[in-house]
């Protein structure tokens, strides 16, 4: 259940408080649909999960729609992520017919739910259904959640097309801004401090966490939470546990995550980070099922350091959940992450296995230092990466689509 709005005050102040509530008096009787392709599993979803009942309780009418998919389907939408991200894997021509299928199944079924004042998409899976509904008193947004800073050539030229038809789209980085006519916007993500995997929780319910999972409270958790994906680089993660604990014998590490339903992936990789793991007891790979997020909350708030070891990343909001926590962060240079990492201020910047053991080495070692970077994290995180804030810019993203050519929108005032 998410927070009410007011709850959120004293975290922001009352000045943007006030601001944010006079964003969404200035869209009232708006109403918005976001469509992605799963309710549980990843960050869209998680996100999703928080702000819908907060744009509503604000006045914002919004509804979240998910597709419908064959398996066929999937395993495309799964290349075109690998694709966009980097990896040399074209579509084949049966997966780029699955892809239309599926979106015209999805189009017919969901065609009276989309006949909003704004539909808002979330990534590829979703996209094609703008080819089947876009009226034109519509605006369509497509919002773009992984690294294209340097896609497969093949896989932006299906896809950019369909993105271009869209009236604005938004990326998490500058880095991922596409050449395309349409008007492009900068917005990261963002976490709820207030959630289930983000608010305090009782020491004795971590502790409690930590035993039923076989691991020892009085020894140093190295944790990464992430779905298990070949691009988290969990095999990665273990090889640098290995290496960091020469120097630190009593260290234990968790992997934990999960399957998501629109992933084909994750079930097969699972089996390999599990043999990496071997015998050494002292590694544990959690498959934890959905809405896990107090024990997940629990294993961050235990851990010595916090990693996200991550070859392609769109944002990573584990990074921020864990800055929340004022965990020490070791993380790779790579998408998003480096908003929220800065080098030496709020955490470490690493760019090789060698340089994960070494930086997990180095908080270890000085516990004063790796403290004053998780303070300087969380208050990082406050000013620029929880959920009030993303709201505001969604709210200011709605206004600018629905008065395009406008240099100037005024807000009501505030209410009395």
């Amino acid at each position: 259940m998410s927070s009410p709005y007011s709850a959120y005050r004293p975290l922001i102040g009352g000045g943007e408080h006030d601001l944010i509530s006079r964003l969404a008096q200035r869209l009232k009787g708006t109403e918005t649909v976001m469509v992605n392709s799963t309710r549980d599993g990843g960050g869209v979803a998680e996100i999703l999960h928080n702000m819908v009942p907060l744009l509503n309780e604000l006045g914002v009418r919004t509804t979240w729609e998910v597709i419908e998919g064959r398996p066929d389907f999937f395993a495309a939408t799964k290349t075109l992520h690998n694709a966009l991200h980097g990896r040399p894997e074209a579509l084949t021509p049966e997966m780029v017919k699955a892809y239309w299928e599926v979106s015209e199944m999805n189009a017919e079924k969901l065609k009276d739910r989309l006949k909003k004042n704004l539909v808002f998409i979330h990534d590829p899976q979703p996209a094609g259904l703008l080819r089947h509904l876009k009226q034109g008193d519509q605006r369509w947004i497509y919002r773009c959640h992984v690294d294209v800073s340097s896609p497969f050539p093949p896989a932006w030229e299906f896809l950019g097309p369909i993105v271009s038809e869209y009236d604005a789209s938004v990326f998490s980085h500058p880095s991922f801004a596409q050449r395309m006519a349409m008007p492009q916007f900068l917005i990261a993500p963002s976490i709820d401090p207030l959630s289930d995997k983000n608010k305090p929780l009782p020491e004795e319910f971590i502790r409690h966490t930590l035993e039923r999972f076989g691991l020892d409270p009085r020894r140093p958790l190295i944790t990464q939470v992430s779905r298990f994906d070949k691009l988290k680089d969990p095999l990665g993660v273990i090889e640098a546990f290995k290496k960091a604990k020469r120097f630190h014998p009593r260290a234990q590490l968790v992997l934990a995550g999960g399957a998501a339903s629109d992933d084909p992936e994750s079930a097969h990789i699972l089996p390999a980070i599990q043999e990496a793991a071997g015998k050494d007891d002292s590694i544990h790979v959690l498959d934890l099922p959905p809405f896990s997020d107090l024990e997940i909350n629990a294993l961050q708030r235990a851990s010595a350091v916090v990693l996200q070891k991550s070859l392609k990343e769109g944002f990573a909001l584990t990074v921020s959940e864990a800055l929340w926590k004022e965990r020490p962060v070791v993380a790779m240079a790579v998408g998003g992450i480096p908003l929220q990492v800065i080098h030496g201020k709020t955490g470490y910047l690493v760019h090789t296995v060698e340089g994960t053991a070494a930086a997990i080495r180095r908080v270890l070692d000085n516990p004063l230092e790796a403290q004053a970077l998780a303070k300087n994290g969380r208050e990082h995180v406050r000013q620029n990466f929880i959920i009030t804030r993303h709201v505001r810019d969604y709210m200011s993203l709605f206004l600018c689509v629905l008065n395009p050519g406008r240099a100037v929108v005024r807000l009501a005032p505030p209410a009395a």
